[in-house]
């Protein structure tokens, strides 16, 4: 607020000066015709009078030139008086992470009840995946609490997709810790409760034995990390593709096809080993990678519809340990 008026008091004080210059100079013509000396007489008298007047609308100018800035430089708000403006039913344009998503109009929302791991830490990765492939680009429906908006500006809301409570989803597939603060409470019990479930039976990254990564992940190689079957939405992008290897197959001319996620001819997508690359793989290819979950990297291409990544060194594969 200060920095505001004391824009405007500059405003103020150069437009002024300019005004004032403009009225001696003003003045100074009328005074040099004598035609006129009835208008000069009153200039005289009536200096104060009038340099108030041209200040005051100055002023009042200045104002609201400065008022008209400031709401064009601030854009259209997505939030008014503590409020969230967006439908009730919306689709999910972008996953921050695995309890943070954007939706259509830009509007930033924290899921409630829920709270995952931050950038930099085991399951970060595993909950914003899983958290992509629940909501990312589908319509889903938005639930409030008793607070509309956290400090950040967040909408604080539960989502749903088809019928399903995607805070609760996420908790009992040990992805996300159940995390509350009063007075939005609504869905404490049967989170609280997957929760438990899910340490009790050792569920997922926050409490089973997932796979790690140590070389193939965001913070060394500053690639994303994608599930296999959401590949072929990054066709011509390098990135970091992870899954289980289902089905692996090498053909008379000595080239391995390792198939993610289903068998082939289903697969969700491939990694291929061309053979004048085998001396740099493992032996058996078929048995060292079968059955597990890894990561490969590099450009993913499409071959007849399917998402691939050519394998050129042993370096673009790692096995989750």
């Amino acid at each position: 607020m200060i920095k505001g008026i004391e824009n405007v008091k500059i405003i103020i004080t150069g437009h002024l000066a300019q005004g004032l210059a403009c009225f001696v100079h003003i003045e100074e013509v009328i005074g040099s015709n004598p035609i006129v000396p009835t208008m000069k007489q009153f200039l005289e008298k009536n200096k104060i009078f009038l340099a108030i007047i041209i200040g005051a609308l100055i002023i009042g100018a200045a104002i609201y030139v400065s008022s008209k800035k400031q709401i064009s430089e601030k854009g259209e708000a997505e939030i008014t008086n503590g409020q969230y403006l967006a439908s009730s039913e919306v689709i999910v344009t972008k996953v921050i992470d695995g309890d943070t998503i954007v939706v259509e109009g830009g509007y930033h929302l924290r899921l409630l009840g829920i709270d995952t791991d931050e950038s930099g830490y085991p399951c970060y990765t595993a909950a914003k995946l899983r958290l992509e492939e629940l909501v990312l680009n589908k319509k889903v429906e938005l639930e409030k609490d008793q607070t509309d908006v956290d400090q950040y500006g967040r909408s604080l809301r539960y989502v749903f997709f088809d019928n399903k409570n995607i805070n609760l989803q996420l908790v009992k597939e040990g992805l996300a810790i159940a995390r509350f603060y009063e007075p939005d409470i609504k869905y404490k019990e049967v989170i609280n409760e997957a929760e438990k479930e899910a340490i009790e039976n050792k569920i997922g990254c926050k409490w089973g034995e997932e796979e790690n990564f140590k070389e193939l992940v965001p913070e060394k190689t500053g690639l994303e990390v994608v599930l296999a079957c959401d590949a072929g939405n990054y066709i011509g992008k390098e990135m970091i593709v992870e899954g289980k290897v289902i089905d692996v197959y090498k053909s008379a001319t000595d080239t391995t096809f390792l198939n993610f996620e289903e068998a082939y001819p289903n697969q969700c997508f491939t990694a291929v080993i061309f053979s004048s690359n085998q001396s740099k793989f493992v032996e058996n290819p078929q048995n060292y990678y079968s059955g597990k979950t890894v990561r490969v990297k590099g450009k993913i291409k499409d071959y007849q519809g399917k998402p691939e990544i050519i394998l050129d060194d042993v370096s673009q594969i790692e096995i989750g340990i």
